[in-house]
């Protein structure tokens, strides 16, 4: 990855612990908004990709972090992209109404960082960041939007540091 703009894209993962199982009726709210908000995503400015299991619309069905964790990974061209669509979209309504469907975290449950464009990330490797965040807290190979940092600034952190294990 160099320190240009347009050789770096936004990685994002949020975790979220479900409160009852995602076929039971109190998450059915969350479940019909489901394709509605993937959609926006897809069309929204700045969107690269998501993660979606094979087959599926979605990745609810994948549990990598837990029989009851659902995993969000996506990619996108800037921190604005993905700022503009989570609290000033459609997708702020499902903000709004979290607490209904998913337990309250102690702990980081979003992480991002700088991937090189047309990188897709692995499941492993954003929970590997996520681990990162919450064993070392923010710094430029794994933060969140209040203490964000620049492509320039991760790799110039990438190459002079070598990487963490969580």
């Amino acid at each position: 990855m160099t320190a240009s703009a347009d050789a770096a894209h936004l990685a994002q993962l949020n975790v979220a612990t479900l409160l009852h199982p995602l076929d039971d009726p109190r998450i059915a709210p969350f479940v019909e908004m489901l394709e509605s908000i993937n959609t926006l995503a897809d069309g929204t400015p700045g969107f690269v990709w998501r993660l979606v299991e094979e087959g599926a619309a979605d990745a609810t069905a994948l549990r990598p972090a837990g029989e009851n964790v659902i995993v969000n990974l996506t990619v996108w061209e800037s921190p604005e992209a993905l700022w503009d669509f989570t609290y000033r979209s459609g997708h702020l309504e499902a903000m709004r109404r979290r607490r209904e469907w998913f337990e309250r975290h102690v702990e980081a449950h979003l992480v991002l960082w700088w991937v090189p464009a047309g990188h897709l990330p692995t499941v492993g490797e954003a929970l590997e960041r996520l681990a990162d965040l919450r064993a070392n807290g923010p710094s430029p190979r794994a933060f969140t939007f209040a203490s964000s940092y620049t492509a320039a600034e991760a790799a110039q952190h990438l190459q002079a540091v070598p990487q963490r294990q969580p």
